[in-house]
């Protein structure tokens, strides 16, 4: 059955409505049948094999594929004349991932130069709500955090970056609590927890329904704040440069206000730049920023880095699926752990709320696709049940979750008291660049760190290991960078890597009218290609 079938919102409203209990139904299909049958991953007709760069053979998803085997965006003559500057330390992407490497970096004794697409903090960290892992408590252990990590991402992540992880846990929130963010606490002083899905404790510390945004908060004033740090906003990476070696010698930077390059030498690059979520793999919403198009990805495999799990991306089970407009905006997973349950139109819960993320999502799409979901022209998906939580915890949403509370409000729909319709939506990249201890790539000199590093959380990550990754790595790859800034400097800077690709490409027959990083998603493209009909509409065109 389609996704379209199955009862109308005004049915399944009442049918919520009238309800007092809601009884479970077991999962009757094996986990590993239902993911086989359901989630977007397993769609064999939307994987490809690259058949260019360190990566040649594997699979790939069709639409990062198209973007890992397109043209550069430049020239070698493009840098006739161009203004050069140098520092120690360059980073590219204003994240969290980007601001920890930065400051720490700095604190080591380094010349940073951060440059980010956007502003300084226009990321997905600002969307993270539900916290980050560590074990802090008596209760729990570094090796059941480890457990819990390999186990969920299917025992295919990198076991010393796992552990690497996990045991910088508690220092992490040391650390941020240093910097000054808040957390939520009882009321003895000691920090709040809440359990994650797929996870043997509680250790998922936060502050209300908007960790992500109180951390970047923080961030940002400590790196406007630290005078080795030279922020430039609006300033995206369209290329690396590489030395005499192939080591990464820093970046080419194109402003969005000018249109004019810079170029900017540096000892060593930390690639920041986030993940690729706003390409909408497979026609689902995303929950991720507007500069989430993969950029990093295709500046570190042009220059010649190892890729992993170029397949495999997280959909996370609650996006807003009502109204329309807000599609695909994250409703956090601590609303499960708090309580709430999830029903489909019949009003029935269907699965464990809190199995891991990719259990479900399929969960839920199989639901809609059988008929037992909400179905309209525009939506489709199944309730989140906000009022019963509320029901049985009058205030919780309020006091813990007011993020969510105006988001309602803001829908038209008191949560307090009647459901929210969701559907998975496009959250999060689970491969990307291979990456040893300290963030560094194959590529001696690059460091690439967040969500656009892979092996980490093998092929489904835990509500609460991002932020911690990007804190952890973060650090981790900035003190290494900064300790390289020891190293001899670059004696010859060279776009080589771009003739090479090229070579490769026309060898294998590749089509080579696009270009790559996109830098802003598809649908911008479109809407400049509807004013100017000379535009070819493919999203490796947009120009600057």
């Amino acid at each position: 059955m389609s996704d379209h079938s199955g009862l109308t919102y005004t049915q399944a409203l009442n049918n919520y409505l009238q309800l007092k209990e809601f009884p479970a139904r077991e999962l009757d299909m094996d986990e590993q049948q239902l993911l086989n049958t359901f989630h977007p991953d397993y769609r064999s007709e939307t994987i490809t094999t690259l058949n260019v760069g360190p990566n040649k053979g594997e699979r790939c998803h069709t639409q990062l594929a198209e973007l890992l085997q397109a043209d550069s965006r430049i020239d070698a003559s493009d840098l006739a004349g161009v203004r050069i500057e140098e520092t120690d330390v360059l980073v590219i992407g204003g994240g969290g991932a980007g601001c920890a490497a930065a400051l720490t970096a700095a604190e080591s004794g380094a010349r940073v130069i951060l440059a980010t697409k956007l502003r300084l903090g226009d990321s997905n960290t600002i969307m993270a709500e539900g916290g980050i892992q560590a074990s802090v408590q008596k209760q729990d252990t570094l090796q059941a955090h480890y457990n819990d990590t390999w186990k969920a991402g299917y025992k295919l992540a990198d076991k010393t970056l796992v552990k690497q992880l996990v045991t910088d846990g508690p220092e992490t929130i040391r650390w941020l609590i240093q910097q000054g963010m808040q957390f939520d606490l009882d009321s003895a002083g000691d920090l709040l927890t809440r359990r994650a899905g797929g996870t043997s404790a509680s250790r998922v510390v936060h502050f209300r329904d908007y960790t992500g945004l109180e951390m970047m908060r923080v961030l940002r004033e400590s790196v406007y704040n630290h005078a080795a740090i030279e922020v430039r906003n609006y300033a995206p990476a369209v290329e690396l440069l590489s030395n005499e070696s192939g080591h990464c010698a820093g970046a080419i930077l194109s402003s969005l206000e000018d249109s004019h390059f810079l170029q900017i030498k540096a000892r060593t690059v930390i690639i920041a730049t986030g993940g690729i979520g706003r390409l909408h793999l497979n026609d689902f919403p995303t929950s991720n920023h507007f500069g989430a198009t993969g950029d990093g990805l295709v500046l570190a495999y042009r220059l010649g880095a190892r890729l992993r799990d170029l397949d495999s991306f997280q959909y996370h089970p609650t996006g807003v699926a009502y109204p329309v407009h807000l599609s695909g905006t994250l409703i956090t997973e601590g609303l499960r752990s708090a309580g709430a349950y999830i029903i489909n139109a019949q009003g029935q819960r269907f699965v464990d709320e809190l199995k891991p993320r990719d259990i479900v999502a399929a969960a839920i799409i199989r639901e809609c696709r059988e008929g037992r979901g909400v179905a309209e022209q525009d939506f489709r998906g199944v309730w989140l049940d906000t009022a019963g939580l509320e029901n049985r915890n009058p205030g919780i949403l309020q006091q813990r979750f007011p993020k969510l509370v105006q988001l309602g409000l803001k829908s038209r729909i008191d949560i307090r008291k009647h459901p929210m319709l969701i559907y998975p939506t496009l959250h999060y990249q689970n491969g990307g660049v291979i990456i040893d201890k300290n963030g560094q790539s194959t590529v001696p000199g690059l460091y690439c760190v967040g969500e656009v590093s892979g092996g980490i959380h093998g092929r489904n990550r835990l509500m609460g290991n991002a932020l911690l990754e990007i804190i952890s790595f973060g650090r981790k790859a900035g003190a290494d960078a900064a300790r390289q800034r020891q190293n001899r400097g670059h004696k010859k800077i060279t776009l080589d890597h771009i003739s090479r690709l090229r070579r490769e490409l026309m060898q294998n027959h590749m089509p080579m009218q696009f270009s790559s990083p996109l830098l802003f998603p598809d649908y911008t493209r479109r809407a400049e290609a509807d004013d100017d009909p000379e535009q070819p509409d493919h999203p490796g065109m947009f120009d600057l």
